[in-house]
């Protein structure tokens, strides 16, 4: 058995796929790897998982293995559990009747793989490899990855007007891959781009986290402007305001981040930027930390401003650094450490011409991104819950009932011992407590 056919997929995984291709074709039927994992084989990229099909119905494989989950068995799919390894095992099909622009209504079993393979998306994805590395590609895949071409099976419009998503595939494809796209397929790209009116937000958004974590993001942003896609999906994205100056040195920034820099290269408030994520249904999480990084950028740039403002000079000798200092501090304890870490990272990327600043403006944020991480280290606190009084003891101590006055007198607490003004011991803090009621 010649076990070279796969380079790039972890060796267990494929022993395990032969096994179960082996265990079908003794059985009397066809069965070959299919799409994704022979693509990327032929590529020269990292496999991360196998799917099969088969000339064998759903029922028949489920006879053939002990573990078998009937993960979309109407539609007949099967996952085959093979020693830990997972396969999604497919029967040769064709699919008709795609009422939602998405998903087929209905679909036949065949016993032609050529016949499956006609229902792909693309030709690169639409070549099955046999148990011993024989291949079959009746639409040129090959030779389509040869000449690093996206092209559609068959007519593009029909596959287009199937399932909308695939304009996305194909761009995040070309992205990913550096690949042109197929005159033919753009074409019946821009005539079918209402299509991606059906296509719910999260696959939309999938498929852009997919291209945008790329190696080459800033490709397929350019090809989704050209394309105009993005103006047809159910929330319109502002992408054709953005900067591309800003963005030139995405790629520099982990992938979460460089949704960052897109919405802040559209200039969005941080408000604006909310309402798009949410309904572009991100995690909480994630929609969160961009929100907060870009409510940083705001605040910090209006803190410098006015600082800058307050100096006698612009001249760089009289850059109020302890001034500075403070707001940043006040800004770790409203956004956190995290958010600090994201903006500075940002701010490495972004050029200095992309804000426009009066230049004694653009001088102290230099100032606080060079001097930030130091003052980020000395803020020993930056949470109510770690100052070393509770507001308990406060309002025992001061021996009133507990009121507006306790979160401004903590808060002002907090403020003190994060800039080390006053350390962080309960007698202490109280000793500051009472000479702050008595001034009062």
């Amino acid at each position: 058995m010649n076990t070279n056919t796969w380079q790039y997929a972890d060796p267990e995984m494929a022993l395990r796929g032969r096994e179960v291709i082996h265990t079908l074709t003794t059985a009397g039927h066809e069965a070959y790897w299919v799409g994704g994992c022979v693509r990327d084989e032929l590529l020269g990229r990292a496999i991360h998982d196998m799917d099969l099909t088969t000339s064998a119905e759903p029922e028949e494989v489920l006879a053939l293995f002990p573990h078998v989950i009937p993960t979309g068995i109407q539609h007949g799919t099967v996952t085959v559990m093979q020693d830990g390894h997972a396969f999604e095992v497919t029967t040769f099909r064709t699919e008709s009747g795609y009422t939602d622009h998405r998903r087929p209504t209905e679909v036949s079993f065949v016993k032609d793989i050529r016949e499956d393979l006609m229902r792909r998306d693309f030709t690169m994805n639409a070549i099955a490899m046999a148990e011993h590395g024989e291949r079959v590609d009746p639409f040129g895949g090959e030779a389509d990855l040869r000449a690093a071409l996206v092209r559609c099976v068959g007519r593009a419009e029909e596959r287009f007007e199937e399932d909308g998503l695939r304009m996305l595939r194909c761009i995040r494809f070309a992205s990913v891959f550096r690949f042109r796209v197929a005159y033919n397929t753009w074409k019946g790209m821009i005539r079918r781009r209402e299509g991606l009116r059906y296509i719910a937000m999260e696959r939309v958004r999938i498929e852009l986290e997919k291209m945008l974590a790329g190696p080459d993001p800033l490709r397929g942003l350019e090809m989704l402007g050209r394309s105009g896609l993005l103006d047809c999906t159910k929330v319109p994205v502002p992408w054709e305001q953005c900067d591309a100056q800003a963005l030139q040195e995405i790629v520099q920034l982990p992938a979460e981040l460089r949704w960052g820099l897109l919405l802040m290269s559209c200039r969005l408030s941080f408000e604006a930027a909310d309402e798009l994520l949410k309904a572009w249904t991100f995690s909480n999480a994630a929609r969160l930390r961009l929100v907060h990084l870009l409510e940083w950028e705001t605040e910090l740039i209006s803190h410098a401003a006015a600082i800058a403002g307050n100096s006698v000079l612009s001249d760089s000798d009289c850059i109020n650094d302890e001034a500075l200092r403070r707001s940043w501090i006040q800004l770790l304890i409203k956004l956190g450490k995290d958010t600090a870490s994201d903006w500075l990272e940002l701010y490495k990327t972004l050029p200095s011409s992309f804000r426009g600043l009066p230049p004694s403006v653009e001088m102290h944020v230099q100032k606080i991104a060079e001097l930030a991480n130091s003052w980020t280290q000395q803020a020993v606190v930056v949470r109510i819950k770690d100052l070393n009084i509770t507001g308990n003891e406060l309002v025992q101590a001061m021996n009133r009932p507990g009121g507006p006055w306790l979160g401004q007198l903590m808060e002002q607490l907090l403020q003190a011992v994060a800039c080390g003004d006053i350390p962080n011991e309960t007698e202490t803090l109280l000793q500051e407590v009472k000479r702050v009621m008595s001034s009062e």
